[in-house]
């Protein structure tokens, strides 16, 4: 066990789930920065100072990411010279010192990043959009439009989904001339079906929204991309500038209650589709139940005229998977398997 001794506390348990997650996913930096964190903490050290008020709280809150995040957003502002060495997202290679120099960082503010850790994980990941186009497509009703609401939208990136291009030999969607391109992002064959899909309305929520246009939430989105995977980050590049062109409303609000108010009355003729990506863990118990209750209940109001769909791509194990469950009729498939982050998808259409 890489963690050590304190694999058998709550806190050490945690951060050598989020280690093996990291490694699984391919951040080696990152597995490597965790054993060291994990060492730290059992040597009292300062990563404890800053995560031992968290140490009881469930994996789902992801408690190592806003750590990390935390401390790359000090790597990407100029702060941590010394880090920024072993951080390829500022130009660095990972070295022999790696852990030790992530140590000392999180030693010279701890202040600052306790003051962060309440902050929730904003993982805006444009990548995802093509596990939630197979989404999108498997549920596309030639002549009808829809509409789309995201809950725990971030900075809406993925509400953008139609803008970016996707593309592989004989198959293509999306506007060729996007900043933003998905070269062979499928695992075997790609989706079955196409579009095009018309966009009516695009709307989100998150308890947190990030501005892409500004400065400080640029920043915060790109903290939270893992620094040794740089196709990422360059895919969240192109994201905001397709952002810039195409803005979305993120609305600040709780999931629950500001879906109920939007699936009170939906427009006839157009399908709603209700779709989250890698947020269902962050919601507490008694909202993830009024959540379900509240779509089965929009979804027996559903006619052929105003028809629901609740898209989601959530973990699935070592993968995420994606759902679909469309009224009327309250049909659930599987449409999809992803990494976490997006491509590679394998198509199930």
């Amino acid at each position: 066990m890489t963690a050590g001794a304190s694999a058998s506390t709550a806190l050490g348990r945690t951060i050598e789930l989020q280690r093996v997650g990291c490694e699984l996913a391919g951040s080696d930096l990152y597995a490597r920065v965790l054993a060291a964190v994990a060492r730290d903490v059992d040597d009292g050290g300062p990563c404890r100072q800053v995560l031992e008020p968290y140490a009881e709280a469930p994996v789902g809150d992801a408690i190592l990411l806003r750590l990390l995040a935390g401390v790359h957003a000090l790597v990407l502002d100029g702060t941590l010279e010394e880090l920024a060495g072993h951080y390829p997202s500022v130009g660095g290679t990972p070295g022999p010192d790696l852990g030790a120099a992530f140590v000392r960082a999180v030693g010279a503010h701890v202040p600052g990043l306790a003051s962060v850790m309440d902050s929730g994980v904003q993982t805006n990941e444009p990548g995802r959009s093509v596990a939630l186009l197979c989404g999108f497509l498997a549920e596309h009703r030639p002549g009808l439009p829809i509409r789309v609401l995201e809950i725990g939208a971030s900075a809406g990136l993925n509400l953008l989904f139609d803008h970016y291009h996707y593309r592989s030999a004989g198959w293509s969607f999306g506007p060729p001339d996007s900043q933003l391109r998905f070269d062979d992002p499928w695992v075997g064959r790609p989706p079955a079906a196409r579009g095009p899909i018309e966009v009516v309305e695009r709307r989100g929520c998150d308890v947190d929204p990030i501005d892409p246009s500004s400065p400080a939430g640029v920043q915060r989105l790109r903290s939270f991309v893992w620094p040794d995977q740089l196709p990422r980050l360059a895919r969240l590049d192109a994201a905001l500038a397709v952002a810039a062109a195409h803005p979305v409303e993120i609305d600040r609000a709780h999931a629950v209650g500001w879906l109920r108010e939007r699936l009170a009355e939906p427009p006839p003729g157009v399908v709603t589709v209700v779709s989250h990506s890698i947020m269902f863990q962050y919601l507490s118990q008694p909202d993830r139940s009024e959540l379900l209750d509240l779509l089965e209940r929009a979804g027996a109001r559903a006619t052929a005229a105003t028809p629901l769909v609740w898209l989601r791509m959530e973990p699935g194990g070592e993968q995420a998977e994606v759902r679909t469950t469309s009224w009327p009729g309250g049909r659930t498939r599987l449409v999809a398997r992803s990494s976490y982050h997006g491509p590679p998808v394998a198509s199930l259409l």
